[in-house]
């Protein structure tokens, strides 16, 4: 594992109090999230959370026929396992990781023990909680009323913001996959990105090449995510 990592990289924890990270910090694991590592499966009941430092977690809902659609990402601004303090244990969708690299794992037990004291971490995973419910809710209307075109750009936004370069590695397969279209949607869509001069594609290496022209190609729907985030989290963008 490498030494290099801090809790502090996961935003929730930069935005604890130091009593809080004294009572958690020891009990964290770092773990290694190889692409397309299944974290749980619909129905599972969960034993862990994780808190994502450089890797991005996809939730994905499944039909019984196998066909699934990402309903929300998370990185390093938030968590995965919002079923365990909730009260749930389990969760109806699958997570799986869209982006490897690391995240730090606590025990569910400990996680619900330390929400018990209604505390800090219990006040900042209630907001977290509320923005992610946003995020799904924004997905949702996107992929009902919006073009594939603006589908990818909300999708590249949404994941460099979790990432810490422009670069990301991800098939067409995968990207269909996460967006519940057809892989020749996102051939033609990735394409006029391409020739706009927004984005490289090559080989499953995508590069934003201007950040800003992607934003004024997607929907409304990045930035209503972005600004409720922003709302509830401002620690975040303080620190």
């Amino acid at each position: 594992m490498p030494n290099n990592h801090k809790p502090q990289e996961n935003h929730l924890f930069l935005a604890l109090p130091v009593e809080a990270r004294e009572r958690v910090f020891p009990h964290l694991e770092l773990v290694q999230l190889p692409l397309g590592h299944v974290l749980y499966e619909s129905g599972t009941t969960l034993q862990h959370v994780y808190f994502p430092t450089d890797a991005i977690i996809s939730l994905l809902y499944v039909m019984e026929d196998g066909a699934s659609a990402e309903i929300a990402v998370v990185g390093n601004e938030g968590m995965v396992g919002v079923a365990l303090f909730m009260g749930g244990e389990t969760t109806p969708n699958r997570a799986v990781v869209q982006s490897r690299g690391y995240a730090y794992r606590l025990k569910g037990q400990l996680l619900k023990k330390e929400f018990s004291l209604s505390g800090a971490l219990q006040h900042m995973l209630l907001r977290y909680t509320q923005a992610l419910l946003t995020q799904m809710a924004q997905t949702a209307v996107c992929n009902r009323h919006h073009s594939v075109d603006q589908q990818l750009c909300r999708w590249l936004l949404m994941s460099l913001d979790r990432l810490p370069s422009n670069k990301l590695i991800m098939t067409q397969d995968l990207i269909a996959n996460m967006l519940g279209v057809r892989r020749e949607g996102v051939t033609q869509a990735a394409g006029k990105l391409q020739l706009q001069g927004l984005i490289t594609y090559r080989r499953g290496h995508i590069t934003v090449l201007d950040r800003p022209g992607l934003e004024r190609a997607c929907c409304e729907c990045y930035a209503v995510v972005k600004r409720e985030f922003d709302r509830l989290l401002p620690d975040f963008t303080a620190r």
